[in-house]
């Protein structure tokens, strides 16, 4: 069947109808997308998807709503809202219409699921309140920046709503795919981690041939001997210390205290090192000339790390 029709409703928009929307006009491209409440429209024809208007859900319809009293839930019981449902039944193309590869696939729609899709429903469905992040956070949830695109109040032109709409839409798709790829890179990244980790034996330093994301796979190999990683870059090489969370800034082990904040000949004279650039006052991240002189760095990173933890 040609889909020729995304229909969802009219007047002030959200999160959720503005991703779905991503979704289905990367799968259906020559499609209108009509916003309206015309019972006509939103009710299921042929060459029609319908989704946040309707009061129905009904897949094999092309229906896709959740504001009826029988709402859809998810399997753990959270309500979904129309992202979660067209993410459920077109995720899985969409990842392949982005060219996500299909061993892929199955991981990169779960993590988008739980960490993008999931957040939207809950939100959308009043289960959790952006004031949640927190006074300073709370309006740079994305939820709440895709809502903020919305026309002011005192804009009256009757095509207000429709143009802020389609504006919203292309930076609404800029974070859905940058997320999606982000992902699909970390596991592109995988096997290149792990072979690294391999050649670094009982080392303590992993040396990649490129920046890339490590720390999931450093966990998954249960590395827990290694300290730091280095990286070429475009002017030098970098050293840099492995987060003991996500969202922290804490190490395994940090760069010596005397190269703190220092840069040059200081660092230099500090490290006893020639061809350093750079420490930074966390001391999670050192930068040197060459591979020679990132590494005689790691080398005494590494011993007076052992020494503090003796």
């Amino acid at each position: 069947m040609t889909i020729t029709q995304l229909v969802t409703h009219s007047g002030a928009f959200h999160a959720d109808e503005l991703l779905s929307s991503v979704i289905l006009t990367r799968l259906f491209p020559d499609a209108a997308v009509i916003r309206t409440r015309d019972r006509d429209l939103t009710t299921p024809a042929e060459g029609r998807v319908i989704y946040d208007v309707g009061r129905e859900y009904d897949a094999d319809r092309s229906i896709f709503d959740h504001h009826q009293p029988d709402a859809p839930l998810r399997e753990e019981g959270h309500p979904l809202s129309s992202f979660g449902l067209i993410w459920r039944h077109f995720g899985m193309d969409y990842l392949a219409a982005l060219d996500i590869p299909d061993d892929h696939r199955p991981e990169v729609f779960r993590s988008f699921d739980q960490g993008f899709v999931l957040p939207i429903d809950l939100v959308d469905n009043g289960v959790l309140v952006t004031a949640a992040a927190g006074a300073m956070l709370s309006d740079m949830t994305l939820p709440a920046l895709l809502e903020s695109l919305k026309p002011v109040f005192d804009d009256q032109s009757p095509d207000a709503d429709d143009r802020a709409f389609h504006a919203a839409l292309q930076i609404a798709r800029a974070f859905v795919e940058a997320r999606i790829q982000r992902k699909a890179s970390k596991l592109r990244a995988e096997s290149m981690v792990m072979a690294a980790i391999e050649r670094a034996g009982n080392g303590k330093v992993l040396e990649l041939p490129m920046g890339m994301p490590f720390r999931s796979a450093v966990l998954k190999a249960g590395a827990d001997h290694l300290l730091f990683v280095a990286t070429p870059r475009s002017d030098g090489w970098t050293l840099t210390g492995i987060r003991l969370s996500e969202d922290g800034f804490e190490q395994r082990a940090d760069l010596p205290a005397a190269w703190a904040g220092l840069t040059d000949k200081e660092l230099e004279d500090a490290s006893g090192v020639k061809g350093a650039k750079f420490c930074h006052n966390g001391r999670f991240i050192a930068v040197a000339d060459t591979r020679e002189a990132i590494m005689n760095m790691a080398e005494l990173a590494v011993a007076e790390a052992e020494a503090v933890q003796a």
